[in-house]
């Protein structure tokens, strides 16, 4: 953890010490990046809902992603440094204006200033929202303050893991955080208007050429989880952003042949609960705008 003075918040436990301005693997200091801050509506119908879900975005990241889709923040480290007092505020100017949660993305490099946030709330779902690759050690410290988990599960394959995210043992170290997450929440929960209100939403992103990977992310959640456990979706918006021009075999969207594949992969498993995206997501139009001069509504 970061109270120390050495930061292990993330699985690659750097070992920095962020209070003093020293920079890890995130490249953020102590105090959290925001790039943006606004009813979000293009997350699953469950999380968006009507009128939006409160996103957070933070800047950095303390994994790598080449083709990371929201690029301009987590490795250009666009945004603007908060107080704690700042983004507790953030959380019930989000809330005053009606949204459904108070959605984190990204969180993971910031998780002991958030719980710090946190210990003041406003009366919604709080949603964390992040990469997978996390630390138990750190979840654990989040119990009773996070409602929604909502990690992406994006390797089976560890050597897609290091090619493309630059991390290593990815698998072990998600479902292990997965299951830790499940733990805290237990079954999900859906309001009378269909609003998840707790439980875990594991997302998964399929990339050109990549069957296999996708098939063991799947084949896990079915012998994990039973129905009504948790949600899971099936996300087929990959569009080549970021860096991904510079791995050819992903240079590309999806075809309707690799996305066809995966989905009856997925219908023919005891996978009940959850979303299954359109190809025709994959546009850039969904990537949210992130701008240098964005200041927070206090």
């Amino acid at each position: 953890m970061l109270e120390n003075e050495s930061c292990k918040l993330c699985p690659r436990r750097c070992g920095v010490n962020r209070i003093k301005g020293e920079r890890g693997a995130c490249r953020m200091g102590y105090y959290p990046v925001v790039a943006r801050a606004a009813a979000h509506f293009w997350e699953e119908p469950c999380i968006s809902g009507i009128n939006g879900s409160g996103t957070i975005f933070f800047s950095g990241c303390s994994m790598g992603c080449v083709y990371c889709q929201n690029y301009e923040i987590s490795t250009l480290d666009k945004g603007k440094e908060i107080s704690i007092d700042e983004l507790r505020k953030l959380f019930f100017s989000l809330y005053e204006q009606g949204v459904h949660n108070i959605n984190l993305v990204n969180p993971t490099h910031f998780t002991g200033v958030i719980a710090e946030a946190l210990r003041e709330r406003p009366p919604i779902p709080v949603v964390y929202n992040c990469g997978g690759y996390e630390s138990v050690e750190t979840l654990m410290s989040l119990e009773g303050l996070v409602d929604v988990y909502m990690p992406d599960l994006k390797y089976s394959n560890d050597e897609l893991g290091e090619r493309y995210s630059h991390v290593g043992n990815y698998f072990e170290t998600a479902k292990a955080a997965i299951l830790e997450m499940y733990r805290q929440t237990g079954k999900y929960e859906l309001d009378e208007e269909g609003i998840l209100q707790r439980g875990v939403l594991v997302r998964h992103l399929i990339l050109p050429n990549s069957f296999e990977n996708s098939a063991g992310v799947i084949k896990w959640i079915a012998s994990k989880f039973r129905p009504g456990e948790i949600l899971f979706s099936l996300m087929g918006q990959y569009i080549p952003y970021g860096a991904a021009y510079k791995y050819p075999e992903i240079n590309r969207k999806l075809s309707q042949e690799e996305y066809d594949r995966v989905e009856t992969l997925l219908f023919s498993l005891d996978i009940e609960d959850g979303f299954v995206q359109d190809l025709d997501s994959a546009q850039e139009e969904y990537i949210p705008p992130f701008s240098e001069e964005w200041q927070p509504e206090l």
